[in-house]
């Protein structure tokens, strides 16, 4: 089976609902395991990030749960679950593809723009981002104002308005708010020298340069989200076989 264009549904939507549709006709019975990663990719004819996204909606759902780092499995209670099926808006790898195309634009029509006091407070809020990295404050307020300063730095309201909601989108989506906390979990934080590096292109005045550096960085986002949602499951592994090695021992004492 593969997705199609013609469907109006989001394409992790489209992924989560076959799925879903799958478990409820035991295709994919409770505590089975499901296809790997890859394999539903070639499925599906999709990305990786949109079959990422659609197995944390179905997590979401309560229809499955990865276990043991092994593989994402059906859960006992799955059928039941999928009788109500939330909407789960936008993901944070649609979301972070999004930004990438816009905010690469709004990176480069600043850097005809920006003036020297612009670029000195781009540097004092790197400053704070790394003082909230150090302090591990959620919330990423310091990286917001960063590349909200750069879309009021081209003069254009329309895009300000539009940077500001992507990141907002981030706090309003549930799926997409998900995402992001599982990645801060596995230590995922703003990237500073890509924000250096924006920061320095922009101090160039070549657009051309702004505008790949503010695409490399939310590229590199996209592997950082990939990357946190992977360990996830092996860190909730080494978690579980911590705590049976403790129990284990606590017995040998007996």
């Amino acid at each position: 089976m593969t997705t199609t264009t013609a469907d109006a549904r989001k394409l992790y939507q489209q992924v989560a609902d076959a799925v879903a549709t799958a478990i409820r006709r035991q295709r994919y019975p409770a505590g089975g395991r499901l296809p790997s990663e890859r394999d539903l990719a070639e499925e599906f004819g999709v990305s990786r990030p949109t079959i990422r996204e659609a197995m944390i909606a179905l997590e979401i759902w309560g229809l499955v749960e990865a276990r043991h780092g092994s593989g994402i499995y059906v859960t006992d209670g799955a059928k039941k679950a999928a009788e109500a099926e939330p909407e789960l808006d936008i993901g944070a790898f649609e979301l972070t593809e999004a930004r990438r195309l816009v905010e690469g634009e709004v990176c480069a029509l600043a850097a005809s723009t920006i003036n020297d006091e612009e670029l000195e407070q781009l540097g004092r809020i790197v400053k704070a981002m790394i003082a909230e990295n150090d302090a591990d404050v959620a919330g990423e307020k310091a990286d917001r104002s960063f590349h909200v300063t750069i879309a009021q730095a081209t003069r254009n309201a329309a895009l300000v308005t539009v940077v500001e909601e992507l990141w907002d989108i981030r706090y309003k989506s549930p799926l997409c708010a998900a995402m992001l906390a599982r990645a801060r979990e596995a230590g995922s934080r703003p990237l500073i020298d890509d924000h250096q590096l924006i920061l320095e292109a922009l101090g160039t005045r070549d657009p051309v340069q702004a505008r790949q550096a503010m695409r490399d960085h939310l590229g590199r986002v996209i592997e950082d989200l990939l990357a946190a949602t992977e360990m996830e499951a092996l860190q909730k592994a080494r978690s579980e076989t911590a705590a049976r090695r403790v129990e284990l021992a606590r017995r040998g004492s007996i």
